[in-house]
């Protein structure tokens, strides 16, 4: 059964680092969700949020935001220690450095689960590898852009020693096929059901 929303909860808890609208930032989390709105939503997305995680009865989570149908773009892929939960609607490209064309709603939301113990700049790094492989994907499929104006990307791991994910490693190159498998499904469900 698809749904309008999608919740991820963890065994234990995990290191969080973050752009999401809800509990951004370095945290310990719970878990994620991504929260289905309105393609014209303009609501308070913190009070939304801390309802969402209230109504579903969660605590501690980290929340993403989109207007993308979840339960038809969810798309996750797994590779070695790494899962990449992705949702994507590239109705408003960009490109970094260049004037946005007016705002539509659309976004690409990468969550990465990261079973392994990582310094926080090791999950920095997560982050730039999976944006590379983000923006590789995109131009891949024909899409002048880097990504989106609004998009999300989450790193969620244990903390521990391992200091690097970039693109030489072995994390990194994980973390890459991950992105890139589960944001091209994401993609192609997105542009079948586009209108």
């Amino acid at each position: 059964m698809e749904s309008r929303h999608f919740i991820k909860s963890f065994n234990e808890p995990m290191m969080a680092l973050s752009n999401a609208p809800h509990r951004g930032g370095l945290v310990n989390a719970n878990g994620f969700f991504f929260m289905m709105v309105h393609k014209n939503y303009s609501g308070d997305y913190k009070a939304d949020c801390i309802s969402f995680e209230r109504e579903n009865g969660l605590e501690n989570f980290v929340g993403f935001m989109t207007a993308a149908d979840v339960g038809k773009v969810l798309s996750m892929a797994r590779n070695g220690s790494v899962e990449a939960y992705v949702t994507a609607g590239i109705t408003n490209p960009a490109i970094a450095g260049e004037v946005p064309t007016p705002w539509k709603p659309g976004t690409i939301n990468i969550a990465l689960v990261i079973n392994e113990g990582l310094t926080v700049g090791a999950m920095a790094n997560a982050i730039m590898t999976a944006t590379e492989a983000k923006t590789y994907t995109l131009l891949k499929l024909g899409y002048k852009a880097t990504g989106t104006t609004s998009d999300g990307i989450g790193v969620f791991a244990y903390p521990g020693e391992k200091e690097w994910a970039g693109t030489a490693t072995k994390l990194g190159i994980n973390i890459g096929k991950t992105v890139r498998k589960a944001l091209e499904e994401s993609i192609r469900k997105w542009e079948k059901i586009r209108g």
